[in-house]
């Protein structure tokens, strides 16, 4: 009975000693080939060059090249209203009148006046001439017919400012005031503006005050129009900078045909300085950024301990430039026509084994439009 027992035991224990032997066989194998760490997928791009005319960002409001809230002139009750809220008009055009009974009868009174010194300055003339009356006597009919004649002008002149006109061409708003309603001098009737073409006022910070020169154009976005640019010219610069916020005060001139664009609007302005040289752009998502330093991972074909070409990363630190929607400027550390890493480039490092893998591609466009916007 021992004897077969320890038959059973030293059996089991070779087969164990031949098993151990032949896994550290295989683990001295494993351990005498280099580690290989897997390879990284990456999406890429070919840095291309591009020249971005330099611009200068700032908010601007719309204004008119003429607008005002015309107001009576004089007080009176509203007797007709000669225009519809929203139409153009031209310039003299009757617009508002008020009532002008009394001055009508008071203008009919002083021309009556006019006529009778008229007649008598014309009679008092005639005696003269063949030596009848004195030279007194003419003085003073003549003197009664220009007091006449300029009381009946002040009465014409008061009539007429109950007659309110357009001071420009343009297109009136929506009216304050209805017809019987009494109105006192100085009140507004109705807006007028003209909306073409337009001004586009905006200020910049000192400092690019010498970028600045009139003729310069102005690339100009509303957000009702998300998909139109709008082109101005700068037509002034504010001589004085503001002293709170020292910046200067610029205007541009828009032109305005179909009248899509209207005062008071909020608006993004670009002015489009002189072209610089063309720069190496990227996706920002290329961009490894760090307190020591910026970098982008360039691809190239290195070589394995083996000798076994594989596509790896090279680090490449680099000087950014500005930025332009999706896109970045690099100034230094990229050449064009290289490949360089655009997603997942914080799992990368110096010779790291990449897997190029572009179904999907980050966003990469100068001017993205994002959903929703």
């Amino acid at each position: 009975m021992n004897k077969k027992f320890l038959i059973t035991l030293g059996g089991f224990l070779l087969v164990v000693l031949v098993l151990a032997a032949v896994k550290m066989a295989q683990v001295k194998k494993q351990m005498s080939v280099p580690f290989t760490m897997p390879a990284s997928s990456v999406t890429t791009v070919e840095a291309v060059l591009a020249t971005w005319p330099p611009v200068l960002n700032a908010i601007a409001t719309l204004a008119p090249v003429e607008g005002v809230d015309i107001a009576a002139d004089a007080d009176g009750v509203v007797t007709k209203i000669q225009v519809e809220n929203g139409t153009a008009v031209n310039k003299g055009d009757l617009l508002i009148e008020l009532d002008t009974t009394v001055e009508a009868a008071q203008l009919a009174s002083a021309e009556a006046r006019l006529v009778i010194a008229q007649l008598n300055a014309d009679r008092s003339r005639e005696l003269r001439d063949s030596n009848t009356n004195s030279q007194a006597d003419l003085d003073s009919t003549l003197a009664l017919l220009n007091q006449a004649t300029a009381d009946s002008g002040a009465l014409r002149a008061a009539l007429e400012k109950k007659r309110i006109r357009a001071p420009f061409s343009g297109r009136v708003g929506i009216r304050h005031v209805n017809v019987g309603q009494y109105v006192s001098r100085g009140v507004p009737l109705l807006p007028l503006q003209r909306l073409d073409p337009m001004f586009v006022n905006f200020s910049i910070p000192q400092r690019q005050l010498p970028l600045l020169s009139k003729g310069q154009e102005v690339h100009v976005r509303v957000d009702a129009f998300t998909d139109q640019v709008f082109t101005a010219r700068v037509s002034a610069i504010n001589p004085a900078v503001d002293a709170s916020s020292r910046n200067v005060s610029v205007q541009a001139e828009l032109a305005n045909p179909d009248e899509v664009l209207r005062a008071g609007m909020f608006a993004r302005i670009e002015v489009v300085l002189p072209p610089e040289a063309p720069a190496v752009v990227l996706p920002a998502t290329a961009i490894a950024y760090a307190s020591y330093g910026n970098s982008v991972f360039v691809l190239e074909t290195m070589k394995d301990p083996q000798g076994n070409d594989y596509l790896g990363a090279v680090q490449r630190f680099v000087k950014l430039g500005p930025t332009r929607g999706d896109q970045i400027a690099i100034l230094e550390g990229v050449k064009e026509g290289e490949t360089v890493a655009t997603s997942g480039v914080f799992k990368l490092r110096q010779g790291a084994h990449v897997q190029v893998n572009n179904e999907r591609l980050p966003a990469n466009s100068p001017e993205p439009t994002p959903p929703n916007t």
